[in-house]
């Protein structure tokens, strides 16, 4: 976004959501708040086209044109409109979403309605689009029905080599957390962190994590020393909670060799563990450790911190 176009998103009217609004409203009341007459007339207009035994080939010309007749701007949205979106949907994040993902998001939703093949037309559009419109397939995958028959084309958006396209699907997304199993999701943050992908917007991380994650991020690390090359501080956020005498042994050689934001992320790996020698490390370095015990030193501060 533009710094002239800042000031925007400060003064939006906010869209506030009665008890029977659906996601999909709401998304439309976005969309109209902000779209020219022009731009707004031609959505609505294929929104007529996409009800009851729409045509494919509708869907389609509405879906390549969306970027052309609405364009592609931020959707500007203010944070009541955040808390609107997680009340109507728990855990919708379109706070980085266009008008054009947002508008083919809700043509997608308009379509699938009433087609219980929705989600085998899902898996068609998916492999025909291109990286642009992939996203914007991807990202709606918390507002479309039949959730449970999305899963596997979901997975192909992890697999995919796009990273783009991937973090559509892994980054502030329920849909992961929601309906993944064990292995598909240890196999989703495995490759967040082999494409230095950020771990902070997968929702639901902390949730998920699991001893075999931990296993085989640790089986990662040692693989990245070996080759002498650096492991992400955020890897540790994943292994604290089921560390193992191997694992306490990793998190004691990163305190004592790491750089300070990686010895800060042992550091919370430490502090959520409940093996015997995780104390002795952690008090190894006591700033730190009161630091912790104060509230100074959280995943949020050190996600503040990678980021800067």
């Amino acid at each position: 976004m533009t710094p002239s176009a800042q000031p925007k998103l400060l003064t939006v009217k906010t869209v506030i959501p009665d008890e029977n609004e659906t996601p999909a409203g709401l998304l439309a009341r976005w969309l109209r708040r902000q779209l020219p007459d022009a731009a707004k007339n031609w959505l609505d207009g294929q929104l007529d086209k996409l009800g009851p035994g729409y045509s494919e080939r509708d869907l389609h010309i509405a879906l390549g044109m969306a970027p052309r007749r609405l364009g592609r701007e931020n959707l500007r949205l203010s944070d009541e409109d955040l808390r609107a979106a997680r009340s109507v949907r728990p855990g919708w994040d379109g706070h980085e979403w266009s008008v054009d993902q947002a508008a083919r998001i809700l043509l997608l939703c308009r379509a699938a309605e009433e087609d219980r093949d929705f989600p085998n037309r899902f898996a068609d559009l998916c492999r025909s689009a291109d990286a642009a419109e992939a996203v914007a397939l991807y990202r709606g995958l918390p507002l479309y029905p039949w959730p449970e028959r999305l899963e596997r084309q979901a997975a192909e958006g992890v697999r995919t080599n796009m990273r783009a396209v991937f973090e559509a699907v892994a980054h502030r997304n329920p849909y992961p957390c929601e309906h993944f199993d064990e292995n598909r999701w240890n196999q989703m943050v495995l490759k967040a962190v082999f494409i230095g992908s950020a771990l902070h917007p997968i929702q639901g991380l902390d949730d998920r994590n699991n001893a075999e994650l931990a296993l085989i991020l640790c089986d990662y690390a040692h693989e990245r020393w070996s080759a002498g090359r650096a492991v992400t501080p955020e890897l540790w956020r994943c292994v604290g909670r089921f560390a193992d005498t191997a694992a306490i042994d990793d998190l004691r050689r990163v305190v004592e060799t790491g750089s300070p934001v990686e010895v800060k992320a042992a550091a919370l790996a430490l502090a959520a563990s409940d093996h015997e020698g995780a104390d002795a490390i952690l008090w190894s370095v006591p700033a730190m450790a009161r630091d912790l015990a104060d509230g100074g030193l959280t995943w949020q501060s050190l996600t503040a911190e990678l980021e800067a």
